[in-house]
């Protein structure tokens, strides 16, 4: 849930903090998906033959593998995209003293 400036709660320094907390995990998570699809767009490109090494466990051992990238990336900010949507969303969750 977003705190605006107007809406009551909105200076509660604990209760934004809350929320901060929460839009930092939601802004990482999408940032995970972002770089799962980028992993995933870039193995279908792929001009491998099939192999005897090839199928179903090899695909499922590589989406584990990309999703597991993938969240530690996010939460490391390599790629910056969390913190860029972070940024743009604490405006709204942001104590505006005076207004």
């Amino acid at each position: 849930m977003i705190v605006g400036p107007t809406q009551p709660g909105a200076s509660d320094p604990s209760r934004n903090a809350a929320i901060r907390e929460d839009l930092r995990e939601a802004a990482e998570g999408f940032e995970a998906i972002m770089i799962r699809k980028m992993l995933e767009t870039a193995r279908a490109a792929s001009f491998a033959e099939d192999t005897p090494l090839t199928g179903g466990g090899r695909e499922q051992f590589e989406a584990m593998r990309d999703e597991h990238f993938a969240k530690v990336a996010s939460q490391s900010g390599a790629f910056g995209f969390a913190r860029s949507i972070e940024a743009q969303l604490a405006q709204y969750v942001t104590d505006r003293k005076g207004e």
